[in-house]
């Protein structure tokens, strides 16, 4: 059933139907599936709204059960030291346990946007990304990559890990993963976790969460070939592949 401030909105297709929008050769067979598919991203965009709103009305989440120790490039840091100003602090979980070679590349993809994006984010909310590998290697990589604004800490050493990411250090097992928490005075709470993984992922997708956090894959849902299903992202690109790229723009 809708929520009440739906039930006060035009309709999806009332609204889709006021577009100007025309572009050159269309068809009328185009303009009536693309104004049924605008009706539908609308509705999109309020299901989104809503989620938002309910994970917003959450009741309080646990408390945090330890003020853990991570360890940044200049030394260790509290979980409690790491909201600065802010309320809310988001930790994003880095695939890049010491037993990998070398990072996930989808979460190096994201979080190489998110880079871009961080001193915005800093703006509203705390966010910091934390890896079991040590941190001078994360930071290591980090030069590679060309990363400059992401805020990297080590949480090798501390059951984090365990605790907010359902990880087993010992079986070299590391998971993708969002948690955001919430302070309160003295008290910090769990406020939400991203629990999509592999056991609520549809048949023939891969995990991923909704809204998708990857820019990446919601640019190429916008084009023909969608984001495929035999394509991930690399760590690097032949230096041809980059040239051209360069050459185009």
């Amino acid at each position: 059933m809708p929520a009440a401030e739906d039930r006060e909105l035009p309709s999806a297709i009332e609204l889709a139907r006021r577009t100007q929008w025309r572009f050159p050769g269309e068809s009328p067979a185009y303009r009536d599936a693309r104004l049924a598919l605008l009706a539908e991203e609308i509705e999109l965009r309020r299901h989104i709204e809503r989620v938002a709103a309910q994970r917003r009305a959450l009741p309080p989440g646990g408390e945090v059960p330890h003020d853990y120790a991570f360890q940044g490039k200049h030394g260790a840091v509290l979980l409690s030291e790491l909201f600065g100003d802010h309320d809310s602090l988001v930790v994003y979980n880095w695939m890049y346990g010491p037993q990998r070679e070398r990072p996930c590349p989808m979460c190096t993809s994201m979080l190489s946007a998110l880079d871009g994006e961080m001193p915005d984010i800093l703006q509203r909310t705390a966010f910091v990304v934390v890896a079991r590998s040590p941190i001078s290697r994360m930071m290591s990589f980090a030069i590679e990559r060309g990363w400059r604004h992401l805020r990297l800490y080590s949480s090798g050493g501390t059951t984090y890990n365990q605790d907010y990411a359902n990880e087993d250090p010992a079986s070299g097992q590391d998971n993708a993963m969002f948690n955001v928490f919430k302070r309160e005075g003295s008290t910090i709470r769990h406020f939400w976790g991203s629990e999509m993984g592999m056991e609520t992922a549809d048949p023939g997708q891969d995990p991923r969460g909704a809204p998708d956090p990857m820019p990446l894959w919601n640019i190429l849902d916008m084009t023909p070939q969608g984001r495929g299903k035999d394509w991930y992202p690399s760590l690097s690109y032949p230096l041809a592949d980059n040239e051209r790229a360069v050459a185009a723009y």
